[in-house]
């Protein structure tokens, strides 16, 4: 992996929690990171795996990087930061998939040579080889180097999704039906209930930006209507 700097976003599993300090494994490095009960979440924590509990997968910031672990943190990591680290995790598999769908043969080998060529990032190496593949060729032969990047091609022409998650309560006597009201006419949106107050949001496009705008517009338009009829109101990332 590239070395790491301060500021830098990476990747982490939990691995154990001892005390007030949770120690984590992160993507790529073998240092281990460690992450102080301050730098969890803003604020007093009643419930400490509400935020971290073993073998899950959360994105932290650098804080230092000297000695034998390195200092992080989860609570300055804002939500496109993280949706930009996970989102290049799921590419990099996705395309690890890929690769080992066409190269049967040591495919692991090759997935170690591919992370030295593209400078520790599985990631850069694929979104270089879209437009000049000779590495890649150089690697696995021109035809099945051809076969990968048709794949990448055809999938990037996939619709993409968009979530959210939302959150709608009320107090008053008609608290249902004023709910129910703010879901209606959901356009191109498709909505599921989750549990009490809780609905998925989804929209599925073909132009990813327009249809970020598309909800966007849709959730500020119910929050002003929610916030006339006083129904609690909060979104969030899925």
């Amino acid at each position: 992996m590239a070395s790491l700097e301060e500021g830098d976003m990476v990747l982490c599993t939990v691995d154990r929690i001892a005390g007030t300090v949770i120690f984590v494994k992160i993507e790529g490095e073998e240092r281990e990171g460690s992450i102080i009960l301050s730098e969890i979440a803003p604020g007093r924590i009643r419930n400490l795996r509400e935020y971290v509990i073993p073998k899950k997968k959360i994105v932290c910031k650098i804080l230092k990087t000297s000695g034998g672990t390195i200092s992080l943190s989860l609570r300055r990591v804002t939500q496109k930061e993280k949706k930009e680290v996970m989102d290049s995790y799921n590419q990099e598999k996705s395309y690890i998939s890929i690769l080992k769908s066409v190269v049967k043969e040591n495919p692991d080998e090759i997935i170690n040579k591919i992370i030295k060529e593209g400078g520790g990032r599985i990631l850069d190496f694929f979104e270089e080889a879209r437009t000049d593949s000779k590495k890649l060729e150089s690697l696995i032969g021109q035809e099945k180097a051809k076969k990968i990047i048709d794949i990448i091609i055809e999938q990037k022409k996939k619709k993409t999704i968009i979530k959210r998650i939302l959150t709608l309560k009320s107090q008053e006597p008609n608290g249902l039906h004023l709910i129910k009201s703010l879901l209606e006419d959901p356009k191109n949106i498709e909505i599921k209930y989750l549990s009490a107050g809780k609905y998925s949001l989804k929209i599925e496009t073909d132009d990813g930006k327009k249809g970020a705008q598309e909800l966007k517009t849709f959730l500020e338009n119910m929050e002003k209507k929610a916030e006339a009829q006083k129904v609690q109101f909060e979104v969030k990332e899925k």
